[in-house]
């Protein structure tokens, strides 16, 4: 059994949390937790499709040229080559799940 107690652990963005869930190179499941005003940079993955999920709070993901607000129970499927940038624009937490097909690991290009 996995749980964000005895799985793998790191920090990004300098305040989130991210927990590697499954960590597999064909597929990855990470729990992420953005604080209140939290924002991960604009990027894009080359061949990983991804599918963001959230279990609490809200976040929304940011496009190119919209926005999408995701509230609890509710995911967004992003496809590769698609920039995208999650923000927690709300007052608390938000508790998410990201599943990338394959993993992200080396597929990552920061937007300029």
């Amino acid at each position: 059994m996995i749980s964000i107690e005895n799985t793998e652990h790191y920090l990004w963005g300098g305040n989130c949390d991210g927990w590697h869930v499954l960590k597999r190179d064909d597929m990855s499941v990470i729990q992420e937790r953005v604080p209140a005003g939290g924002t991960e940079v604009m990027h894009y993955h080359e061949r990983a499709r991804q599918f963001f999920y959230i279990l609490e709070g809200e976040g929304t993901m940011t496009f190119e040229n919209h926005e999408v607000l995701l509230q609890k129970g509710q995911g967004l499927e992003v496809p590769p080559m698609i920039k995208h940038q999650f923000k927690n624009g709300s007052s608390a937490d938000v508790h998410f799940l990201v599943i990338s097909v394959p993993s992200t690991r080396l597929d990552r290009v920061n937007a300029s």
